[in-house]
């Protein structure tokens, strides 16, 4: 099994799980967990992810990705 990597995001304004639904479906993701209340997002996958690709489906979530935690 590949060594997992996790990376740990802030979304602004989120108020349900739809950044999960996009996020889970980029190539070499293969754990999303979101906590509304706070904004933070964590992905986890088995390649470094480009975080222009991890905005692109924030952005198609509605909302808006303000960085790394």
């Amino acid at each position: 099994m590949p060594d997992l990597l996790t990376t740990e995001y802030h979304v602004s304004g989120m108020t349900e799980n739809a950044v999960k639904q996009e996020v889970s479906a980029l190539e070499t993701v293969v754990d999303v967990q979101v906590d509304v209340p706070t904004g933070r997002v964590t992905v986890t996958s088995t390649t470094p992810l480009d975080d222009s690709r991890i905005r692109e489906a924030i952005d198609e979530a509605g909302y808006e990705l303000t960085g790394r935690v």
